[in-house]
């Protein structure tokens, strides 16, 4: 039986072309001590795809997604609110920076919607992320300038190109827990992200669509 012909995927958007090599748009806000975090998420979700045998475009858009998802963090927060969706609006003023990223490359041009859904949810999870939405949750977390719990990290990274869903399941407990311990309300984005990983389905990657 012949082979299905292999699907030919548009090139990157040239922000994110840009982006998976370290450059950022000059739109972008973040000192020297985010861009070193953001360079370390993105050479951290490298290893992971080079692991994971993800083709090369692939492996692009997961750096792109290190070096995007915190580039508008040091950003007036309160300023960013009425730039986001609607939807967006209410969440707490630490978690708007993602939503307003996403925003911000869609009005450019991206139409890369895994990207900006991992881009714009990467602090709170969500239930419709892809395996680049996993990834970037479990390297914002894990990178190794991330210095509490280092012998725990450690053993994550290291089992996170195998076993990504267990890894981000067990990142996902820990915050919740962490929460719970402190009396502090759980979005339901994030209990929503839960409930999507307690039930153990598939999560593809984008090269598997």
């Amino acid at each position: 039986m012949p082979s299905s012909p292999a699907v030919e995927l548009p090139p990157l958007h040239p922000l994110v072309a840009a982006a998976a090599r370290g450059e950022l748009p000059a739109w972008a806000t973040a000192g020297q001590e985010r861009r070193k975090h953001m360079a370390r998420v993105a050479k951290l979700l490298k290893s992971w795809a080079e692991k994971r045998a993800e083709p090369p475009r692939e492996r692009a858009r997961w750096m792109a997604a290190g070096y995007l998802h915190d580039s508008l963090r040091d950003s007036d927060d309160e300023g960013l609110r009425a730039e986001v969706a609607v939807e967006f609006r209410e969440l707490p003023a630490k978690v708007l920076h993602g939503p307003a990223a996403a925003h911000r490359l869609r009005s450019e041009g991206v139409e890369d919607e895994e990207l900006l859904h991992a881009i714009a949810f990467h602090t709170l999870g969500s239930p419709g992320f892809r395996s680049l939405g996993l990834a970037l949750f479990a390297a914002d977390f894990l990178e190794p300038g991330r210095k509490l719990r280092e012998r725990w990290r450690a053993q994550l990274r290291e089992r996170a190109p195998e076993e990504l869903e267990g890894v981000v399941t067990e990142i996902l407990a820990a915050r919740i827990r962490h929460l719970l311990s402190r009396g502090r309300p759980i979005r339901a984005e994030t209990l929503a992200f839960w409930n999507r990983m307690s039930e153990g389905e598939g999560w593809a990657s984008a090269s598997e669509l």
